[in-house]
């Protein structure tokens, strides 16, 4: 994946290599003894920043003058940040023709420290950050009459866990609140409880479009963990005498939406609309409603989400946000059902309407079955993408990249790229991994 761009995130890493047993090579040398010249084990770990449960890859070379460096044991240790046995050996292998070796660490659940040693010679040691699991969930996803409104009697409950179990860790809940997708406002705030598990309630006052998510601050055994998000498109409670709703909610970029309602009969209405970017209503339309007091505008085809409310005979409905979600187009390159770790994907596509200088994550699917951002990238000018990532874990992953909402639209997801991560060739052909090759999006406010 890629590195963090987080202060505290950093800071809690520096911090962890400082909690590090201070024995931890005890009984490793430096350099081997009696031999012509000084060996070194060199080490690469990737990713540096991985999900729990998922797998790291480690690797390296012994480099020995004057000395055989092929059939040479390798012992690989780790100690996780919170385990009280310090370094322990989880792998052994043995070096090629070129003194290379490679292993996995097996499935992380912490921010572990990992060197490897050849006939008693230590490497240095290597930090993998490990984010938890964190699953969020909340009312049915989407609009009226499944969504949320505004207002203390539609107060709403968020529940979720965090694997590993984090009891009395903070659970910040928070509110995408930017143009450009990427800002993060506090909105409530929470304790882990037993078991993993929490629970916090708020009130929306705001009607519009609300990307929803949790960001749970361990202790040091986890970085700052972000949970998967949930989509909303919010309006107000209704009015009893002027309702207003909508056939479709929301909808895509291009689609039109008709709104209808109920109030007294042969009562002529006027549709009133605004953008996020508005400051006032403007007359759409105008209509009477029938007999029966039951009315329908003409179909509107907005390009940006949009507020609606309806005037007549001195009433005013409640204000319904119509949501408009993106359209997304997505490719992998190259596109194969299997690649060896340590190779790049490349994934690629367009976004409509013009979404440049936007966020747009590329995300994968995690043990709990929720998609989680494994790499932040930046809309290109004219609304193209492009996300190169490299893959290491053994294992299959699952893909998809998704633009997150805001005031403007409401966001989309691709389709999904599945791929079976396959040993590397050999530890010859592994290079570093690449510095921005594992990326979450900001933590925001907390």
């Amino acid at each position: 994946m890629r590195s963090i761009r987080l202060t505290t995130a950093i800071a809690a890493a520096a911090t962890l290599l400082a909690l590090a047993p201070a024995a931890a090579f005890a009984g490793h040398k430096r350099q081997q003894v009696g031999q012509t010249g000084a060996c070194r084990v060199r080490l690469l770990v990737a990713p540096r920043l991985i999900y729990t449960r998922d797998p790291a890859l480690a690797w390296g070379r012994l480099v020995c003058p004057g000395h055989e460096d092929a059939n040479q044991a390798v012992t690989l240790y780790q100690d996780t940040v919170g385990s009280t046995g310090g370094f322990t050996a989880i792998g052994t292998t043995t070096t090629n023709a070129l003194g290379g070796y490679q292993l996995s660490t097996g499935p992380l659940t912490g921010n572990s420290f990992f060197y490897a040693v050849i006939d008693g010679v230590a490497s240095e040691r290597k930090t993998v950050r490990v984010v938890a699991e964190v699953s969020l969930s909340g009312p049915t996803e989407g609009a009226l009459p499944a969504g949320i409104q505004t207002g203390r009697p539609n107060r709403t409950k968020f529940t979720g866990a965090v694997y590993p179990y984090d009891e009395g860790a903070v659970v910040v809940l928070q509110r995408q609140n930017a143009l450009t997708g990427d800002e993060w406002h506090r909105i409530g705030r929470g304790i882990v409880g037993p078991e993993g598990k929490f629970t916090i309630a708020h009130t929306f006052i705001v009607p519009g479009d609300a990307n929803i998510r949790v960001l749970i601050r361990s202790s040091h055994r986890n970085i700052a963990s972000p949970s998967n998000e949930l989509n909303y498109e919010i309006s107000q409670a209704q009015n009893p005498k002027l309702t207003i709703e909508s056939l479709a909610n929301p909808i895509v970029y291009g689609q039109s939406a008709t709104i209808h309602g109920t109030t007294a009969p042969s009562t002529l209405l006027t549709l009133m609309a605004r953008t996020a970017r508005q400051g006032a209503f403007t007359p759409v339309a105008q209509v009477h409603s029938d007999g029966s007091g039951n009315y329908t505008f003409p179909a509107q085809v907005p390009v940006d989400s949009t507020f609606y409310e309806v005037q007549g005979a001195g009433l005013t409905s409640a204000v319904l946000f119509e949501g408009v979600g993106d359209v997304l187009t997505a490719s992998m390159s190259p596109a194969v059902t299997s690649i060896p770790a340590g190779q790049a994907l490349t994934f690629s596509g367009s976004v409509s309407p013009d979404h440049t200088g936007h966020a747009i994550y590329l995300e994968a699917l995690n043990a709990a079955g929720k998609f989680h951002v494994v790499e932040k990238s930046t809309i290109l000018p004219g609304s193209i993408y492009s996300i190169v990532h490299y893959v290491y874990g053994e294992g299959m992953d699952v893909f998809r990249v998704r633009v997150p909402g805001d005031p403007q639209n409401g966001g989309a997801a691709s389709q999904t790229f599945t791929v079976q991560v396959t040993p590397p060739t050999s530890a010859s052909a592994l290079t570093p991994e690449p510095s921005g090759n594992s990326t979450l999006p900001a933590e925001g406010e907390v």
